[in-house]
C-alpha cells in the first residue's frame, strides 16, 4: 500500500467532497440501523451487536481498503454462517456464544491480515462463478427459512439441518401467533413495495418505525409477540476476548470460511461498483488489509464478523458518495445512535427484523443465472446445482467447503486436459488453422502439425503425449511431426520427460520431430534441459511454415 486512500482523496479532490459523503452517509445509516439489528439476530446475537459490528469496522476499513463505496458491517450471509458454525458449540444469545462470535471475528481478521502480508489476494480466482452463485442461492434459502419462526411466532428446535426446522415449522403451524404473523407480513410487504418503487428509500426503517409505533399503542407484546426489549445504551466498551488455544482451534474452521466468503463477497461488490464509474483500481491485497483490520479492531469493541454489504454499498454509491469518508460519517451517526437513541428500540418486534432479513436475501437467490447456464452451458449449470444441493442438504459451512473442493477439481480437470488442435494450411503462405473448424485447411498426407494450447507440466504431460500419439496412430504414411508450441509458455521436468519419450518413439519409427514457435522462457528452459541437443538444433523453428519448407526441401533433395 503506497498511500492511505482517505488522506490521498482529500489531497487529490479537496474538502469539497465531504458534503456529498456526509449526505450519502445519512442514507446508508438509516438503512444500516435496522439491517444491523436484524443481522445480529440472524447470527444468534442480541440486536445491539449489529450496531457494534458496524461502528468500528466502518471507521477502520476506509483507511486501508481500495474501494470508495464499500460499506462494511454486518451482512446476512456471514451472519447465518456464524449461527451455523457456533450454535453447535454454545447456546445462541448466551454470553459464551457472544464471546465465541467475537473471537471468530478476531481470528478471521488475523487470517486476512496474514493473507494480505503474503499477497494472497489472487486466491479469490479459485472459486468459480457457478459455485459462488449456487452457494449464495442456497444460503439465501436457508436464511429465509430460518427467519420464518420469528415471522410466525413459532418455536423451532435449534439444529444445523434445515429440514429439522422445516419439520418443526410445518408441525407447529397451528400454534402460530396471529399478531406476529400480521406484523411480519405487513413489514415484508411494505419493504418489498417501497423497494420496488424506489430502491434507495430506507424501506426497512419505515417498517421498523411502524412496528415500534404499533407495538407501543396496541400492547400486543402481552399477546406473545416477541420484542427487542431493553437495548444497552452507549458505545461498546473495550473488550479483550478470552484467547486460549482450545478456543482458537474451535473457531478457526469457521473463521477460515468467513475469511474466504467475506473476501470474495466484498471484492466482487467493490469491483462492480468501481466498474460503473469506469474505474479499475480495486486491489485485492488492499481489500484483505482493510477487511482484516476491520474484523480485528472490531473484535476488541464487541463486533462479530463483518464484511462489505452489496445493498448498502450500492445505496452509498447511488446517494453520491465520493470516497471512504462516507463510511467515517456513517460510523459517527451509528455512534450517536448508540449514545442517545437506543431506548426507542424497546418495542421493536422480532417479526419486523425477520421481515428485513427475508427481504434482503430474496435477491440473493440467483435463479436467472441458473436458467441462463441451463441454456448455454450444461456443465456450469450442473456445478451450480450440485453446490446448491450440497449446501441445502449438508449446511452452510459444508457448502462452502464443497464449493472450494468443486472449484479445485474443475481447475485441475481443465488444466489436465487442455485444448489441442491438428492444423492444416489455409490458402496463403504461413496460415495454419484447426482442420476441425476450417474445411479449407488442407493436411499433408505425410505431415502432422499438432498445436497444444497450454503450458506443459506434470498435470497434463501424459494427456499431451497420449493426444499426439493418437493422432500419429491415425496416419499410416506419416513421416514428420511438427509440434506448434506457440501457445506453450512454460514446461516442467515431467513435460520434458514426456517430450523425450515422444522423440524416442518418433525416432524409432524413422520419423522426424520439429518444434516451432517456442517463446523465450520456454527456449531457455529447453536449452537448460539440453533438449536442443536431444532433438537436434536444426529441428527448432520460429514458425510452422519454416519447418514445412525445410521438410519440403529435404524431400526434393
Amino acid at each position: 500500500m503506497k498511500r492511505i486512500p482517505l488522506v490521498a482523496v482529500l489531497r487529490d479532490k479537496g474538502f469539497k467532497i465531504l458534503r456529498a459523503d456526509a449526505l450519502a452517509a445519512l442514507t446508508v445509516t438509516v438503512m444500516l440501523i435496522p439491517q444491523g439489528m436484524a443481522y445480529a439476530l440472524l447470527a444468534g446475537l442480541p440486536p445491539i451487536y449489529g450496531l457494534y459490528a458496524a461502528l468500528v469496522p466502518m471507521l477502520i476499513y476506509p483507511f486501508f481498503g481500495s474501494s470508495s463505496y464499500l460499506s462494511v458491517g454486518p451482512v446476512a450471509l456471514v451472519s447465518i454462517i456464524v449461527l451455523s458454525g457456533l450454535s453447535v458449540h454454545a447456546e445462541p444469545m448466551s454470553q459464551e456464544y457472544i464471546e465465541l462470535a467475537i473471537l471468530t471475528s478476531l481470528v478471521a481478521g488475523v487470517i486476512q491480515i496474514a493473507l494480505a502480508v503474503l499477497r494472497m489476494g489472487f486466491m479469490v480466482n479459485f472459486l468459480s462463478h457457478p459455485v459462488i452463485s449456487g452457494f449464495t442461492s442456497a444460503a439465501a434459502v436457508i436464511i429465509a427459512i430460518s427467519q420464518l419462526k420469528h415471522l410466525l411466532g413459532i418455536e423451532v428446535r435449534r439444529a444445523s439441518n434445515i429440514f429439522v426446522g422445516l419439520q418443526d415449522l410445518l408441525g407447529n403451524l397451528g400454534d402460530f401467533n396471529i399478531y406476529s404473523t400480521i406484523i411480519g407480513a405487513c413489514a415484508l410487504i411494505i419493504i418489498l413495495v417501497i423497494r420496488r418503487i424506489k430502491k434507495a428509500f430506507p424501506a426497512a426503517l419505515v417498517a421498523v418505525v411502524l412496528g415500534i409505533v404499533l407495538m407501543s399503542i396496541t400492547g400486543w407484546a402481552d399477546e406473545g409477540v416477541n420484542i427487542v426489549g431493553q437495548v444497552p445504551k452507549g458505545l461498546p466498551k473495550l473488550f479483550i476476548p478470552e484467547i486460549t488455544w482450545d478456543k482458537i482451534v474451535l473457531v478457526t474452521p469457521l473463521a477460515l470460511v468467513i475469511c474466504l466468503i467475506s473476501f470474495i463477497e466484498s471484492l466482487a461488490i467493490a469491483k462492480s461498483l468501481a466498474a460503473k464509474k469506469g474505474r479499475f483500481d480495486i486491489v485485492a491485497d488492499n481489500e484483505l488489509w482493510g477487511l482484516g483490520l476491520a474484523k480485528t479492531a472490531g473484535a476488541f469493541f464487541q463486533a462479530f464478523p463483518n464484511t462489505g454489504s452489496f445493498t448498502r454499498s450500492a445505496i452509498n454509491e447511488q446517494a453520491g458518495a465520493k470516497s471512504g469518508w462516507s463510511s467515517i460519517f456513517a460510523a459517527i451517526l451509528i455512534g450517536l445512535t448508540l449514545l442517545f437513541f437506543t431506548q426507542f428500540f424497546f418495542y421493536l418486534p422480532y417479526a419486523v427484523l425477520a421481515a428485513i432479513v427475508i427481504a434482503a436475501v430474496i435477491s440473493l437467490i440467483d435463479y436467472r443465472e441458473a436458467i441462463h447456464l441451463f441454456k448455454v452451458d450444461k456443465r456450469d449449470f450442473s456445478v451450480l446445482m450440485l453446490t446448491f444441493s450440497l449446501t441445502i442438504f449438508l449446511g452452510i459451512q459444508e457448502g462452502v467447503l464443497a464449493g472450494v473442493i468443486l472449484s479445485l477439481i474443475f481447475i485441475i480437470q481443465k488444466a489436465s486436459r487442455p485444448h489441442f488442435a491438428v492444423l492444416g494450411q489455409v490458402s496463403g503462405k504461413g496460415i495454419y488453422r484447426n482442420i476441425r473448424r476450417y474445411r479449407e485447411a488442407g493436411e499433408h498426407n505425410s505431415l502432422l502439425i499438432f498445436r497444444y494450447d497450454d503450458d506443459l507440466f506434470f498435470a497434463n504431460a501424459e494427456h499431451f503425449y497420449n493426444s499426439v500419439m493418437q493422432e500419429i496412430y491415425k496416419r499410416d504414411d506419416l513421416r514428420v511431426v511438427i509440434l506448434d508450441f506457440s501457445s506453450v509458455s512454460n514446461m516442467d521436468s515431467t513435460g520434458v520427460m514426456y517430450l523425450k519419450r515422444l522423440q524416442d518413439y518418433i525416432s524409432q519409427k524413422g520419423m522426424k520431430l520439429y518444434i516451432t514457435g517456442p517463446k523465450g522462457p520456454l527456449r531457455d528452459f529447453l536449452r537448460k534441459n539440453k533438449m536442443y541437443e536431444y532433438i537436434g538444433q536444426d529441428f527448432f523453428e520460429e514458425k510452422i511454415d519454416h519447418a514445412v519448407d525445410k521438410v519440403k526441401d529435404k524431400q526434393t533433395t
